[in-house]
């Protein structure tokens, strides 16, 4: 029997439930609803359209077979009908009607439904600040208005631009003004680091490090108070609570919220803050109406608390799963880890499930194991550090997440994607150490980064390691408030001079890794002894011999200098290690 399904919204999950639901019940009727003009693109990929990286917004809407994804695509080639430019008012969910309003022509009409999905997104947030109305301030919302900017760029009407928000599409839009067209970038985000909740304060301040390396100006702790009016209603700058920054082109990228108002008017039930709440068939409050891609709330897999997870991946599986349900087929979305990845010019960075600071305000005994491994082996030409932490709960032994800095290849994602399918499953500290990763010079070290982090961990679990906490160590460096640390730097004399001379060779002191067995009598007493190398390996052994001689007052600083090279700190004067 044939059936009337009606989906709302026609760029992620929209067209994805359509064509699957064409391909398990052919002679259904599928409708589908968009209020824009653009429909089915790659919204992710907008920063690489304004970059050039993408050479035209119709690769954003093409199928790998280079079609683009347009009206009569969807009606021709699948079977789908299409409407364009008509914005749903209302859904009455007792006679089953949507009310819909063409906007070309104003005209209203009721359409019937056997079965309605929303999939109506997220839109982003508009500061509530003077002159955003003006022109040369965007929000990333739609492919029109990176059409736009990249058309005003090609131009040459910018300059100078300001990106107001620090989280990954703010982050991305920065790189692309800056990398190809060459324009002056700042980026201004309210709190005190880049990624806010994405990833804990050192990974941060490493992504800032870069972007700074790459002459974007990174204002972090920064409120963009007012847009300032050049006189003829064009922006000509951002007015912050510590400074004016000039600019011709000004986004704000200050996060999204869900498109519910459609499901609360209906009487659906939606989260305090905004989402649909579906069940794992993505079924609403409604059995006859579901709901998928970035106007619903999901379930995180580490805290079992609703979580919000804007991504077109995620709504591309939501939409496939809803239409299975929708045409019978039995299928669940379990939840979400919340990975993420991103390029930020020759670096990339990625996380899945939470940070360590969020698991601490979670209520769990939270610790991190953080190394600084090569991506692959050692001896392969174009070997490069990479920058993990493994997150994970002391008591269950429970990893909670994971996060990674490194060059701009393929070892951050292979990890994060490694460690997201074992968080979603409940993995702990040794089934990463177990973990069997694909093995081969060019592609990994023999033991992989990823088992390593989970032996640091291990090591710390079973009271085999003692370390400082980063931050604790960098509070010490910069004020050298506290008589009772040393520093024991077991790496190279000449690597070691720079720092004796700065510190003195009483606080910064230099015994070789190979030294200490003969040397390690000279070790002051009654000092907590810190010991540093370039990744934390050297000193955790060093710091095993030890114990066996009863010197237990030793902390390692995991890691190492590879981490700290990368953070710009202020005391740091060497190359990254």
């Amino acid at each position: 029997m044939s059936r009337k399904v009606i989906i709302i919204g026609a760029v992620a999950a929209g067209p994805k439930a359509a064509c699957r639901l064409k391909r398990l019940q052919p002679d259904w009727d599928i409708l589908m609803l968009d209020q824009d003009s653009l429909i089915s693109y790659g919204g992710c990929g907008i920063p690489y359209y304004v970059s050039g990286d993408v050479s035209d917004e119709s690769e954003l809407r093409s199928t790998s077979f280079h079609m683009v994804r347009d009206k009569s695509f969807f009606e021709q080639a699948k079977g789908v009908e299409v409407r364009t430019r008509t914005r749903a008012l209302s859904i009455d969910r007792n006679q089953k009607v949507v009310r819909v309003q063409y906007l070309d022509t104003g005209q209203e009409e009721d359409l019937s439904y056997d079965t309605l999905l929303l999939a109506t997104g997220a839109q982003p947030f508009e500061l509530p600040i003077p002159g955003a109305k003006l022109d040369g301030v965007f929000t990333i919302s739609d492919l029109h208005k990176a059409i736009e900017i990249r058309k005003r760029i090609a131009a040459g009407k910018v300059s100078k631009a300001v990106v107001i928000g620090g989280g990954a599409i703010g982050i991305e839009m920065a790189e692309a003004l800056t990398d190809l067209w060459g324009i002056e970038t700042s980026l201004v985000e309210l709190e005190p680091r880049l990624l806010p909740g994405a990833v804990d304060s050192h990974f941060a301040a490493m992504l800032k490090q870069h972007l700074e390396e790459k002459e974007v100006r990174v204002f972090t702790g920064e409120s963009a108070l007012s847009m300032i009016d050049n006189g003829s209603g064009s922006v000509a700058g951002v007015q912050t609570n510590m400074r004016t920054l000039e600019a011709d082109l000004v986004i704000m990228a200050v996060g999204v919220r869900p498109r519910s108002e459609l499901a609360r008017a209906a009487g659906l039930d939606v989260t305090s803050w905004g989402a649909i709440k579906v069940n794992q068939r993505l079924q609403t409050s409604d059995s006859s109406i579901y709901a998928a891609g970035d106007c619903i709330a999901t379930t995180s897999f580490v805290t079992r608390r609703e979580t919000y997870a804007p991504l077109g991946s995620l709504a591309n599986r939501q939409g496939r799963i809803a239409a299975d349900n929708i045409a019978g087929q039995p299928a669940v979305f379990k939840g979400v880890c919340t990975s993420f990845i991103m390029k930020a010019f020759d670096r990339c960075i990625g996380a899945t499930g939470i940070s360590y600071e969020a698991a601490l305000f979670e209520g769990f005994d939270a610790d991190y194991a953080l190394t600084s491994p090569s991506d692959r082996a050692h001896f392969f030409p174009g070997q490069a550090i990479v920058i993990l932490q493994l997150v994970f709960d002391r008591k269950s032994r429970r990893v909670l997440g994971l996060q990674a800095f490194g060059s701009m290849n393929d070892s951050i994602s292979a990890r994060v994607d490694a460690a997201a399918a074992l968080i979603a499953e409940g993995g702990t500290i040794e089934d990463f150490c177990t973990l069997e990763m694909a093995y081969a010079p060019p592609f990994a070290a023999a033991i992989d980064s990823i088992n390593a982090a989970a032996y640091v961990a291990e090591n710390m679990c079973d009271n085999r390691l003692r370390r400082v906490h980063l931050n604790h160590f960098l509070r010490w460096v910069d004020n050298m408030d506290s008589e009772d640390w040393v520093a024991i730097d077991v790496r190279h004399p000449k690597e070691v001079e720079p720092y004796a001379q700065r510190f003195g060779a009483e606080r910064w002191m230099s015994i070789p890794y190979e030294q200490m067995r003969d040397r390690y009598q000279e070790l002051p007493e009654g000092k907590i002894c810190i010991l540093v190398c370039n990744a934390g390996t050297r000193s955790y052994e060093v710091q095993v011999f030890l114990d066996a001689k009863d010197k237990k007052d030793t902390l390692v600083l995991c890691g190492g200098l590879n981490v700290i090279s990368r953070m710009g700190v202020s005391w740091y004067g060497g190359k990254e290690v």
